[in-house]
């Protein structure tokens, strides 16, 4: 955690805007013209719908919101201004429309956002202590770093679209040995969840405010729960993974670009439902959030680290995120990631699935810049993860980041291990 907030750095703030619109134009342009309509996850809107919520979703939280400018396209601001997330294929219809605008209005659209946010950047007052969009710069930090959450949505829903209708990305897979998953001894001590609000630079609202979980001893996985190990359930009868294809008598998984063999020393992407019906087979259970801090953060000697490895800046040698490649890797491949227990690939090559529900801690407040952002999903049914995914932005890790799906989404890039009470 950083100890001072700093003052803000225009130059590396526009770099970073710059940066996400160059990420969002690489990924619009794997798609083919004639899917740019398709929403391949009938859960989430059209491709159409992302490229102009993009920039609208930036220009209505800093200029509009926060620094009072004038609409610059009501009837598409309003269209763009947030994506869904239904319960069911059948809420999802109601929100189904055959008249988006034309690819070019939308560019064009977009681009207008786009200048009108660099010269904000550049020029206007971004940090006011009497303005609640503005104390700390929170409205410009909502704004970087929510278009690398949508990398992630463009890439779940390039992963679903017919082969013939995307430009492939060639990566080289390496399957390896599964390693020996055995169980990490975790001593009882205190887990510190959320962060203090003079402490970060930004945060968003479900992550604060910072409070300590005394935890029993647990042990836990030292890996995530592999496709060799998964295979086991399902040959038993439970139920196959989203990503997997079964084939002539065989197993394939699907990758973001291709069908592949089916890498076993990988981790499950499974839903929430999967991995407690797992667990409950193999009579353990998920970790809770605090556990899973703990497993990450915490030290046999009592102390905490900012993340599993240290407080070193993630970097490649640490995970599989910041889109190193599409899809994932061996779960052993990166030792220099592992905590201080020895516990492996708790950031990156996948979110980790907890057994905690999504819900706001002491001390919630909505965020001024974007109050919906949590509270519409305190509701029983989304179960919080940690760590990160390989298309995961590496501004988005940090220990206190949360993000939390659907017990039954089938789409996500999302592990999980076993955890046991001693």
């Amino acid at each position: 955690m950083l100890s001072q907030v700093p003052k803000l750095d225009r130059e590396a703030l526009a770099n970073w805007y710059r940066r996400n619109r160059k990420r969002s134009a690489q990924l619009f342009g794997l798609i083919e013209p004639s899917a740019y309509y398709d929403h391949p996850i009938p859960l989430r809107h059209p491709f159409a719908f992302y490229e102009g919520h993009l920039p609208a979703f930036s220009y209505l939280i800093l200029n509009e919101r926060a620094l009072g400018d004038p609409p610059l396209d009501p009837v598409l601001e309003k269209l763009f201004e947030r994506g869904i997330d239904p319960a069911s294929v059948q809420d999802a219809g109601r929100h189904a429309r055959a008249d988006w605008p034309a690819k070019e209005q939308i560019q064009a659209f977009g681009q207008r956002c786009d200048d009108r946010l660099y010269a904000a950047i550049a020029n206007a007052q971004l940090v006011n202590p009497d303005v609640p969009r503005l104390v700390g710069g929170q409205a410009i930090y909502t704004v970087l770093e929510h278009e690398p959450m949508h990398h992630e949505t463009l890439v779940y829903l390039i992963h679903q679209l017919a082969p013939e209708k995307k430009h492939r990305v060639e990566q080289t897979h390496r399957d390896t040995e599964v390693p020996r998953n055995d169980y990490v001894a975790i001593a009882p001590g205190i887990a510190t969840l959320g962060a203090r609000r003079s402490e970060i630079r930004f945060g968003w609202d479900n992550e604060f405010d910072e409070y300590e979980v005394a935890t029993a001893a647990f042990a836990i996985q030292r890996f995530p729960v592999t496709n060799g190990d998964y295979r086991e359930f399902v040959a038993a009868g439970g139920p196959m993974p989203p990503f997997w294809i079964e084939r002539d008598g065989a197993f394939l998984l699907r990758g973001v670009f291709e069908d592949l063999p089916l890498a076993l020393s990988w981790p499950a992407y499974v839903r929430h439902t999967d991995a407690q019906a797992y667990a409950e087979w193999k009579g353990a259970r998920l970790a809770s959030e605090a556990e899973y801090h703990r497993a990450a953060f915490g030290t046999p000697q009592g102390t905490e680290r900012p993340f599993p490895w240290g407080a070193q800046p993630p970097n490649a040698s640490h995970g599989n995120f910041a889109f190193q490649r599409y899809d994932p890797e061996p779960v052993d491949a990166h030792p220099a990631g592992a905590s201080a227990w020895g516990v492996h690939d708790l950031i990156g090559n996948g979110w980790e699935w907890t057994g905690t529900p999504f819900a706001p801690f002491a001390g919630f407040e909505p965020m001024a810049s974007y109050p919906q952002y949590s509270v519409d999903f305190f509701d029983g049914k989304h179960f919080v993860m940690k760590g990160a995914s390989p298309v995961t932005s590496r501004e988005l890790i940090r220990r206190s980041f949360r993000n939390w799906f659907y017990a039954d989404y089938p789409y996500m890039y999302a592990k999980f291990r076993l955890v046991a009470d001693r």
